[in-house]
């Protein structure tokens, strides 16, 4: 009969040991949070190869929590897999905008996608914020839109929608930014656990180096 490991400490150890003896590029010591985690919520060790990290990106982001930046989120499944009280704990919050009152109506009157018209509604909590999508491009690609202006840039955006309309296509364009901090998974792989993940990782990272510091 096979032995199982029981103890939830144990199972996440052994994991990541599993995860990081199996890495086969060249990460960085901060960027290891992030990939192993993407890896173990994906339990797909070939993700490894679409995972693309800015290199100012975790050095941003963490700067941002530290300072008690809100994340704001495409959809409700993602601002559902952060953890809020440790978030809240470094002064930040979590936002959606996708079922504020008008976004509704108001995608319909501009003919576009309900995760879009929240962005472009609200642009202005955008500076200054970590932005998290993990479900439609049409977000994404709005966020890129708003960036390129200082007053409503974020100061790192996790974009990892999933599908095969727009999403790889969406993906391509935030990593071409070569002057925006950014974490993705390049294809048309994705989703809202792995933008909620990367998010984490950050947020433990984040509260561990000021406990040490």
């Amino acid at each position: 009969m096979t032995s199982f490991i029981l103890d939830p400490g144990q199972i996440e150890t052994e994991s990541m040991r599993i995860i990081r003896t199996g890495l086969t590029r060249p990460w960085s010591e901060d960027e290891y949070p992030v990939v192993e985690r993407l890896i173990h919520t994906s339990g797909d060790p070939s993700l490894e190869q679409v995972i693309a990290i800015h290199p100012q990106a975790i050095a941003c982001g963490l700067k941002a929590l530290k300072e008690g930046a809100n994340v704001i989120t495409d959809v409700e499944m993602v601002r559902a897999g952060i953890s809020k009280e440790k978030l809240k704990s470094l002064g930040g919050t979590v936002e959606s905008y996708l079922n504020a009152p008008g976004v509704s109506e108001q995608a319909k009157a501009w003919g576009i996608t309900r995760s879009m018209t929240a962005f472009r509604m609200h642009p202005e909590r955008l500076r200054g914020a970590i932005v998290a999508i993990g479900n439609a491009p049409t977000a994404l690609l709005e966020v890129l839109r708003l960036a390129e202006n200082p007053e409503t840039c974020p100061a790192l955006i996790v974009g990892i929608p999933v599908g095969f309309v727009g999403a790889k296509e969406s993906k391509d364009l935030l990593w071409e930014k070569v002057n925006l901090p950014s974490i993705t998974v390049l294809g048309t792989r994705g989703g809202s656990p792995l933008a909620a993940t990367v998010i984490n990782a950050l947020i433990y990272t984040a509260i561990s180096q000021i406990r040490s510091s």
